[in-house]
């Protein structure tokens, strides 16, 4: 608990750890107690989906968070705006942390919803349907991201917003190919 500190990732935004006080109360403030999820605000990816989704999410967005971890993006989208955030994970504990800090967050019980994918991706594990989702983010590893690439693509709304992240520089330029004929591409 002594690594893991209040961190600021935009002027009054701050992710904060359910066992700190918050530095500024008037501030947005994400309570997370992140478990064994991913997803503290400190790791530099989730940063950068932080401050992309500040500049994508509009008012009454639905949002799409695959590989949710702590919950986090979706949580922080929804204190943006967002009226209703989804987040998918293939680990049932990241599943349990999300929906936990959804809780802790004071998010109303419907505009937040979480599901376990399988690892294999066989099963749809969204039961949205698709081209529902104005702004999808997914801050997981590469091979991940190029096999989930029609789903994610197929989530999206026309002119909806995707950000990929969690992936190196070198790799980009083979993630373009993957996605670019399908949605417009922002890579975080």
């Amino acid at each position: 608990q002594d690594s893991f500190q209040p961190v600021q990732v935009l002027p009054r935004f701050w992710i904060v750890p359910e066992w700190c006080t918050p530095p500024d109360s008037e501030a947005t403030n994400i309570i997370l107690n992140p478990g064994l999820a991913f997803g503290t605000g400190e790791h530099p990816t989730t940063k950068l989906c932080l401050k992309w989704l500040h500049k994508s999410v509009r008012s009454g967005d639905n949002i799409l968070d695959y590989g949710t971890g702590s919950g986090i993006l979706a949580i922080a989208a929804l204190k943006m705006g967002a009226s209703h955030a989804v987040g998918v994970d293939i680990d049932p504990m990241a599943v349990s942390s999300s929906a936990s800090n959804a809780t802790l967050n004071a998010l109303d019980p419907h505009a937040f919803e979480v599901f376990i994918a399988a690892a294999d991706d066989k099963d749809d594990p969204v039961p949205h349907g698709p081209g529902v989702f104005d702004v999808v983010v997914a801050n997981i590893l590469l091979n991940p991201l190029l096999t989930l690439a029609n789903s994610i693509a197929g989530y999206t709304r026309p002119k909806g917003k995707v950000g990929l992240s969690g992936i190196i520089l070198e790799q980009v330029k083979h993630l373009f190919f993957f996605f670019s004929s399908a949605i417009f591409l922002s890579c975080l």
